[in-house]
C-alpha cells in the first residue's frame, strides 16, 4: 500500500514536470518561428525630414553620407524580407504614398523634394526584399507636450520639476545633434527598451503627476496620446493581413514604443528581435 501512494505520487511528480515542459515548448515557439502570428518587425526612428514634433534630430536629408547610411541599414532590415510596409502617414494620404513608392522601385535614383525616413528607409527596404504593399497608418489628435510647464501643478510638482532637469538620467542617451554619432549608432539606442519605455514616460506618463486641484490636466492630455497611438494600431488592424505576411513598421520610436507593448499582448500578432537584423 505504501509502494503504491509512493508510485502515485511519483506519477503525478513526473506528470507535472511533462506539463512544465509542455509550456516551455509552446512559449518557445511563440519566441520564435513556430507560431501562427503575423511576424512584425517594429521599428523605431526620428524623423529624418521635416517634422511637426517638439523636439527634432538634426539631419540633412539630403545629404549623401547620410543617404548611404540609411540604405545601408535599410539593407541590413531587409533580410527580414517583409511583405507589407506600414508607414507613420495617415491613411488617406496611403494612395500617394503607394505611388511615390511604384516610381522609386522602377528608379531607385529618383530624387524627392522633402525625403524623409519613408522615402529614404522604407523605400529602399521594400525594393531590397521586393516588397508589394506599403500603407499609411498614422492619426493625428491635437496634444499640448508642455501641460505640466504651464499649469500651476498641484498635484506632484516635485517629481515634475526634478524629472524635467534631467529626463535622460536614467537611459543611454545621446547628443541628437550630434553628427559625429553614426546613424545606426543612433538608431539602436533609440530601439533600446529602456530608451523606448523613457519615451512613454517623456511624452505622456509623466503628465499624470501634474495637474490643478480637482482636475486632471496632465493625465487628460497623457490620454491623449494613447489614444492616438490606440488609434494608429487599430489602423493596423483594418489592413488585409495574412499569417503569413511579414510586417515591417517603420515610425517615430515614440509610436514604436506604444506598439511593442501592444503588440508583445497581441493575440495576432508576434514581433521579431529588431537587433538581429541590425548586427
Amino acid at each position: 500500500m505504501i509502494l503504491t501512494m509512493k508510485f502515485k505520487k511519483y506519477l503525478v511528480y513526473c506528470f507535472f514536470l511533462f506539463t512544465i515542459s509542455l509550456v516551455a515548448q509552446s512559449n518557445s515557439r511563440y519566441n520564435g518561428e513556430k507560431t501562427n502570428k503575423i511576424k512584425v518587425l517594429n521599428f523605431g526612428t526620428f524623423h529624418m525630414g521635416l517634422t511637426p514634433d517638439e523636439n527634432t534630430t538634426k539631419f540633412n536629408e539630403k545629404d549623401k553620407k547620410n543617404i548611404k547610411e540609411v540604405h545601408a541599414i535599410a539593407k541590413k532590415l531587409s533580410e527580414f524580407k517583409p511583405t507589407v510596409i506600414i508607414v507613420e502617414t495617415i491613411p488617406e494620404k496611403t494612395i500617394n504614398v503607394q505611388n511615390k513608392y511604384k516610381a522609386y522601385k522602377q528608379n531607385p535614383q529618383l530624387k524627392f523634394e522633402k525625403p524623409g525616413e519613408i522615402e529614404l528607409l522604407a523605400f529602399e527596404l521594400g525594393r531590397l526584399s521586393g516588397t508589394e504593399r506599403i500603407y499609411g497608418i498614422d492619426h493625428r489628435m491635437n496634444y499640448n507636450y508642455r501641460i505640466a510647464r504651464e499649469i500651476e501643478n498641484e498635484i506632484d510638482s516635485t517629481t515634475v520639476t526634478e524629472y524635467y532637469k534631467n529626463p535622460f538620467k536614467e537611459v543611454d542617451s545621446y547628443d541628437t545633434n550630434d553628427e559625429s554619432i553614426p546613424l545606426l549608432t543612433k538608431l539602436l539606442k533609440i530601439n533600446n527598451d529602456k530608451y523606448l519605455d523613457f519615451l512613454i514616460t517623456i511624452n505622456a506618463d509623466i503628465l499624470t503627476h501634474a495637474g490643478t486641484d480637482g482636475n486632471f490636466e496632465g493625465a487628460d492630455e497623457a490620454a491623449k496620446y494613447y489614444q492616438r497611438n490606440l488609434r494608429m494600431y487599430s489602423n493596423i488592424n483594418r489592413l488585409d493581413l495574412e499569417p503569413d505576411d511579414r510586417v515591417f513598421i517603420l515610425m517615430g520610436a515614440s509610436h514604436t514604443a506604444f506598439f511593442r507593448d501592444f503588440i508583445s499582448r497581441s493575440p495576432k500578432y508576434i514581433m521579431v528581435d529588431t537587433f538581429k537584423y541590425l548586427e
